[in-house]
């Protein structure tokens, strides 16, 4: 760990923490009950839990403001530590409670074969496809559109509201880009001609087989009944609390990265979170759709002033997004400081990238807002970054391409922890 008393100490060059690369064990099935683009890595949370205790940190408790598909829920859970999670995408926080809840085994399969019966009893209705909205008719073939209806409302009837409607759910929730005809791993939301969509019946079923060995898996370890707290929620709206927690672990929405929203269309729009998908864009951190045109955002921050005014020369639109984030992002870290208890302590892992060859460094800026707020002992480490679900190279035009000749975005990132210091 490097030790960063002033900004002019921090060089992006700093040699790689081998020891922050790879787990020291696999990761856990549970993990793996839905896909997630650029998920957190499992392992991060409890290693920084111990780093931080053998330098004498007491952690009762752990937030994340941008908890995503909850990997720091479920793993706060196995660490018997209570836990506070926030995401403002609501197909995120399904996951999170999906994956930090526990199940008895038994009950699922009760559940599924009540689901199945229900299914196959051909009490429904073939529903009109016109009810439905057109991106959902635009994805799905008629016949898939019906099964899935069928599916969906077999899981309402059968499971009462609550956790075991949440895991059902969840299930449902990510066998829907196989029964589409979504490109298979593609980096942005687009039609594959040649796709053959997997049967819903048997996707599902295929699922919940997955979720049972994960469960399984998990009662072997003995999880811990932690206290687990996830809202959907947009972290720069909320309001001071009482009950604050020693650590926050997050990994903020990247600048310039994937816009999560569209990938997250298709649970959005079978699930009825929101009419149009595309309203989630607006209250995210690093999206294009995140202002209007008008809007203005004065950084206090003079590493993102710099680095807007390089980008402002090759791109007008990109820097005055990326102006938003840096403004977003120093925002986060004065929400970060209000959650925390005194001496609690945060961990951001981020990464930096390159922009039309403008050089985005993330973790200056993010270190800068940390020091500008008031937060001590700051720390900085990099690690190699093994796998993402989505291809992380660009084209000379700054453009996200599958052409690994093009410049890779993300191939390493920084965890950067610091202390509140108590008043």
């Amino acid at each position: 760990m490097l030790r960063i008393k002033s900004l002019s100490q921090f060089n992006g060059n700093i040699e790689v923490n081998d020891s922050w690369n790879f787990p020291e064990s696999k990761e856990l099935l549970m993990h793996k009950i839905h896909t997630y683009p650029a998920k957190f890595p499992a392992f991060l949370t409890p290693k920084i839990v111990s780093y931080l205790k053998d330098n004498g940190a007491q952690i009762k408790s752990i937030g994340d403001i941008f908890c995503g598909c909850g990997t720091s829920a479920l793993e706060s859970r196995l660490l018997g530590i209570d836990y506070l999670g926030y995401d403002i995408n609501p197909v995120a926080t399904m996951i999170a409670k999906a994956k930090s809840n526990l199940y008895l085994t038994e009950k699922i399969i009760e559940l599924f074969e009540d689901i199945i019966k229900e299914y196959n009893n051909g009490k429904f209705l073939t529903p009109n496809k016109f009810l439905f909205h057109e991106r959902i008719r635009y994805w799905f073939d008629e016949d898939n559109i019906i099964k899935l209806y069928r599916l969906q409302k077999s899981i309402y009837n059968v499971c009462p509201d609550g956790k075991y409607r949440i895991l059902f759910l969840t299930a449902f929730s990510n066998i829907l880009k196989s029964c589409s005809k979504w490109l298979t791993k593609s980096i942005k939301p687009q039609i594959d001609p040649n796709k053959i969509p997997s049967d819903p019946y048997v996707a599902f079923k295929k699922q919940i087989s997955f979720i049972i060995a994960a469960n399984e898996e998990i009662k072997n370890i003995s999880p811990r009944n932690s206290r687990i707290e996830i809202k959907t929620q947009n972290i720069l709206n909320i309001k001071p609390r009482e009950n604050k927690v020693d650590l926050i672990i997050t990994s903020p929405p990247y600048v310039t990265s994937y816009e999560y929203a569209d990938l997250h269309q298709l649970s959005t729009l079978w699930l009825g979170f929101v009419n149009d998908y595309k309203e989630l864009r607006k209250g995210t951190i690093g999206s294009e759709y995140a202002r209007t045109e008008q809007e203005s955002f004065h950084i206090k921050n003079k590493t993102g002033q710099s680095i807007v005014k390089e980008l402002f020369k090759v791109d007008k639109g990109k820097s005055k997004s990326v102006a938003k984030y840096f403004y977003d992002l120093d925002k986060s870290v004065d929400k970060t400081y209000s959650l925390l208890n005194d001496n609690g302590h945060i961990a951001f892992v981020i990464g930096n990238t390159c922009y039309k060859g403008v050089y985005i460094d993330n973790a200056k800026v993010l270190i800068e807002s940390l020091i500008n707020k008031g937060f001590k002992n700051i720390e900085v480490t990099k690690r190699k970054i093994s796998s993402k679900i989505l291809t992380p190279y660009r084209n000379q035009d700054g453009k996200f391409s599958s052409n690994k000749n093009g410049k890779k975005v993300y191939s390493h990132e920084f965890i950067i922890m610091a202390k509140k210091p108590s008043r």
